[in-house]
């Protein structure tokens, strides 16, 4: 349970400790029930003090702390694989960045595996917060928390 952004945040510090590059994680939940806000957080606990927005309309931000890069994307007006395909993204992927992925379920069928799927449910009061780990890097993730 998430009481709030603030909880939301101490959460993130806990998770951008564990993340390791390599790290593919889906963010699910409906608008506003704290996506962004979760990879706000990851990108500040790593030491990016810049501003982060939601990739909406771009689909795709990179952000480069350190030796990590991480890959933001937000696929909420992704319209069709063909879509993802002439953008190139999958030339994106590989061993080195981390990526966070709100709106996996746009581009089913052109992403790789989850490591972490993470979903978010708008309580009355609060977020319900659920992760699963996918795979062996995704489990030494969770062991972390």
């Amino acid at each position: 349970m998430l009481a709030g952004e603030n909880a939301t945040f101490d959460f993130a510090r806990r998770l951008a400790a564990a993340i390791k590059p390599g790290l593919v994680i889906y963010l699910h939940g409906d608008l506003g029930a704290g996506k962004t806000t979760l990879v706000r957080g990851i990108l500040n606990a790593l030491g990016h003090s810049g501003r982060v927005k939601s990739p909406t309309y771009t689909l795709l931000e990179t952000y480069r702390i350190g030796e990590l890069e991480l890959r933001h994307f937000d696929l909420y007006r992704l319209n069709s694989p063909e879509e993802w395909q002439s953008a190139g993204f999958d030339d994106e992927f590989d061993a080195g960045n981390i990526f966070l992925i709100e709106w996996p379920e746009q581009a089913r069928g052109c992403l790789p595996p989850a490591d972490l799927d993470v979903r978010f449910t708008i309580l009355d009061e609060g977020r319900e917060l659920n992760i699963d780990a996918k795979s062996k890097l995704g489990e030494q993730c969770l062991t972390c928390l």
